[in-house]
């Protein structure tokens, strides 16, 4: 017989209580039955508003369970019936609802969770005020704390999410209408809780966060199908960054973009070219920047680019950008006549989906403030060099010509050495040589008598002419090795930026290793980076040795031989992360030895604990049936007779899990652990109390089995009914309730007594303190001490929690037994309540006093 398939999952969001969350849950209700679909209502709560009763109407409902708690009766969901009852649909509201103690469930969402395991889809609604991650954010808006929370994931895998919407000024119609809350309660609430900033506010926070489902779901979609294409169906605004003055004004301008958009990102990328491209960059300027990117909600990325325009739009393309932010050029005319279009002129040609915006700024147009740190030659410039070195020289000749007799031969071979030196400037030192070479024949042929020769008259000029050859190759090549040094030193600072990066990185610990290979593909262009245990057959790869026989794999183009000590840098910074993995690995694989040492500790540290009172008692009935003094009677000789062996065979059970645990220590026993359940282990725990009359156990029976040593279970029990029970108060008995949570089984041992503080929840756990207790008969205070140590030799956890309404609960959580069944996912953290109150906020749940 097949397992019934996992149930789905249908939740209604609201902004705020009143939008009409369970109106919508009913409708869906009734329109899945009239498809034929048998739906019941688990559970509805009307608050007696007559739209929604009448929704109810003709829908079946599973009669509620009442639950008495602090004096109250209570009308509670009834998990059992309804799993009893098992329809294909169930409708349950207020999924962040605490239910009483000695439910099955902690959480209303847990009940959920146990009938999509069953195999029944549910219907359920909550609002936006009760999702855990947006919890503080309502409390700070509202000023309403919120004591009943969801889990996000509890929500989040849901199969669709409906937001029920309404406008602030809408819903306090409603409400002064009547359709909400009592009369007696409008006032109250329009004042408080209802206010329009509040309502807008929320109702922001429950479009965006459906809105960041959405976007999940399209990712995923978009992924799944290959799908690289920009869909704009969300603003990224990308801006680019050189590092100068005018990169806030570009920032702020790139923010105000995306906030135009609710919900859109901001990211800024700085190009740093390993030929020479980082005119204007100034490393204190891009870390001045970052932070303005990182305050304003952005993120801050750097590449490696031969190419910026390309480098930008390659960044923009990966992060699935819509808008690109550029800077109006520095430079200047002159500059834009002699080296031709510039990166914006690039970028908005190529950037095809993408819209770029060019921004002007302070320094548009104003040249460049670092000149030193030139670019690299372009084509253009490469080109126009050689040509001005031919053409300059005879342009100037031409323009002397006409003006003969008014220049003497000095001042003449001046002017053509300046225009050797502008033309060594512009494309460099082969370019000056084509103009000293052209310049030096001109000059000799139309300037150096005899004039219209190649020849010369007077050896003054012979070394006229030669001083003029060294002076322009001699600027030529201070020129070139200008440029060579810009290169170099903007390579540096290019790859100083990236290894920077990757340190901090490292330093910030964590699991870096996934943000480092990404990091090596963004930088250089590749698409895709991994970690290979060994070298791979792919000739095209790139494969740099990572330490450790593994070998970093680049894929996507070859890299230029200056890249490879970068390249180097990475597989160093990955190697230092596997290493640290490894360690990690290590360390996690001496957890079970200092568990094992603790359950030692514990168990050694129990002599004196819990073999005192057997001892002591066996010792006392022995010494009466030796005493020659007092003659007993047969019964009382018989009672004597099994006390002492009673204690007796409850001393040898506790030296038999010392001698067991000797040999654990020395590796000649493991631990017994084996399936068993919490209803076989109580009856022994109880049976060594006396007090055991004290205690209440509720839903042991339906509780799953689990994973662990039965006898070291016994004894963790024990001690946690003898600790509650001991600070009970008297006629309160001890709660034992037990009930899964995903693949765990938690037994919580609850008691009514003065409760625990805050700051004393793990010093409880500590040997050789009893937390003010001054009675020194009832022991050491090892208890809970030797409690927790056993718990997690045994994989499990020992954590205390207020019970609702006073005292200290204990939950003890251990592995729930494999289960053919579909396992229901784990719950995570909070409290939750549905509605607040009018008056302003949710209900309170009262906090247990301090001390133990």
């Amino acid at each position: 017989m097949s397992e019934p398939r996992p149930g789905r999952l249908k939740v209604f969001l609201g902004a705020a209580p009143g939008v009409g969350k369970t109106y919508r849950m009913l409708d869906e209700g009734r329109r899945r039955m009239a498809r034929g679909t048998d739906v019941v209502v688990a559970f509805v709560e009307c608050h007696n508003r007559p739209y929604t009763l009448a929704k109810l109407a003709g829908l079946e409902v599973v009669p509620r369970i009442e639950r008495e708690y602090r004096g109250a009766v209570l009308s509670e969901l009834d998990l059992d019936a309804v799993l009893a009852r098992r329809p294909e649909v169930a409708l349950v509201d207020e999924l962040p609802h605490t239910n009483p103690p000695g439910s099955r469930n902690a959480k209303r969402w847990q009940d959920v969770e146990t009938l999509l395991a069953a195999g029944i889809d549910v219907v359920t609604t909550v609002n936006i005020q009760h999702l855990e991650s947006v919890n503080d954010v309502v409390e700070k808006i509202t000023e309403v704390p919120q004591r009943e929370t969801v889990p996000d994931e509890a929500v989040r895998r849901a199969f669709q999410i409906e937001l029920v919407d309404m406008p602030a000024d809408a819903l306090r119609r409603r409400l002064a209408h009547g359709n909400v809350y009592a009369p007696e309660k409008i006032d109250a609430a329009l004042a408080n809780y209802f206010r329009i900033g509040n309502l807008t506010a929320l109702r922001e926070l429950a479009l965006l966060w459906v809105a960041g489902r959405v976007d999940e779901a399209l990712q995923k979609y978009r992924s799944d199908h290959g799908i690289g294409g920009v869909w704009e169906t969300r603003e990224r605004v990308v801006v680019a960054l050189t590092g100068g003055p005018e990169g806030q004004t570009l920032i702020r301008r790139a923010a105000r973009i995306a906030d135009r958009s609710a919900g859109g990102d901001l990211l800024a990328v700085h190009v740093a070219r390993s030929d020479g491209l980082a005119t204007g960059s100034s490393p204190v300027a891009l870390a001045r920047q970052r932070q303005l990117v990182e305050s304003l909600g952005g993120s801050y990325h750097s590449v490696v680019g031969d190419n910026v325009p390309g480098a930008l739009l390659e960044f923009a393309r990966g992060a699935g950008a819509t808008q690109l932010v550029l800077g109006s050029s520095r430079r200047g005319r002159l500059e834009k006549l002699l080296t031709g279009r510039g990166i914006g002129d690039t970028t908005v040609t190529s950037s095809d989906e993408i819209d770029v915006h060019i921004v002007t700024h302070e320094r548009a147009g104003r040249g460049r403030l670092l000149p030193s740190r030139r670019r690299t030659l372009s084509t253009s410039r490469l080109i126009a060099g050689p040509v001005a070195g031919l053409v300059l020289p005879f342009a100037l000749a031409a323009i002397l010509a006409g003006n003969r007799g008014s220049l003497n031969l000095t001042s003449e071979a001046l002017l053509f050495l300046l225009t050797v030196v502008a033309v060594a400037c512009v494309g460099g030192v082969l370019s000056a040589v084509v103009a000293s070479i052209t310049a030096s024949l001109v000059l000799n042929y139309w300037f150096i008598p005899p004039i219209g020769k190649f020849t010369i008259a007077e050896p003054n000029n012979i070394l006229a002419l030669a001083v003029f050859v060294v002076v322009a190759g001699t600027v030529a090549a201070i020129v070139d090795r200008s440029l060579r040094l810009s290169r170099r030193a903007a390579r540096a600072t290019a790859e100083a930026e990236t290894l920077s990066s990757l340190a901090g990185g490292i330093v910030r610990g964590g699991d870096v290793l996934p943000t480092l290979l990404e990091r090596a593909r963004e930088t250089f262009g590749m698409d895709s980076a991994e970690l290979a245990p060994g070298p791979v057959d792919d000739d095209s790869a790139v494969q740099v040795p990572a330490g450790g026989g593994s070998v970093l794999v680049l894929r996507g183009r070859s890299l230029p031989a200056a890249d490879q000590r970068v390249l180097a840098a990475f597989a160093a910074h990955v190697s230092v992360a596997v290493e640290r993995a490894r360690l990690a690995e290590a360390a996690a694989e001496i957890e079970p030895v200092k568990a094992a040492d603790r359950m030692r500790t514990a168990l050694l540290a129990a002599v004196s604990h819990d073999l005192r009172t057997p001892l002591a008692v066996g010792w006392a009935a022995v010494s009466s049936l030796r005493s020659q003094d007092v003659r007993f009677s047969d019964e009382d000789r018989d009672e004597l007779l099994a006390t002492a062996e009673e204690s007796l065979s409850r001393l040898n059970r506790l030296v038999d899990n010392l001698l067991d645990m000797s040999r654990l220590q020395a590796g000649a026993l493991s631990l017994k652990v084996r399936t068993t359940t919490l209803e076989e282990v109580l009856p022994a725990a109880l049976e060594s109390l006396e007090a055991a009359s004290d205690v209440v156990a509720h839903g042991l029976e339906q509780a799953p089995a689990v994973r662990a040593d039965p006898p070291l279970l016994e004894r963790v029990v024990a001690n946690l009914i003898s600790n509650a029970v001991r600070h009970a108060p008297p006629g309160k008995p001890v709660l034992l309730t037990a009930s899964a949570l995903g693949d765990r089984v938690e037994l919580r041992v609850i008691d009514r007594g003065p409760g625990l503080a805050e700051e004393n929840r793990e010093r409880v756990f500590e040997a050789f303190q009893r937390m003010g207790d001054t009675d020194n008969s009832t022991g050491l205070g090892l208890g809970l001490a030797l409690a927790r140590g056993l718990t997690e030799a045994m994989r499990g956890t020992l954590t205390p929690e207020d019970t609702p309404g006073g005292g200290l609960t204990m939950v003890l959580s251990l592995p729930a037994a494999p289960d053919p069944g579909p396992v229901p996912p784990q719950r995570g953290a909070g409290n939750g309540a549905s509605d607040p109150p009018p008056a302003g906020g949710p209900d309170t749940t009262a906090t247990a006093p301090p001390g133990r």
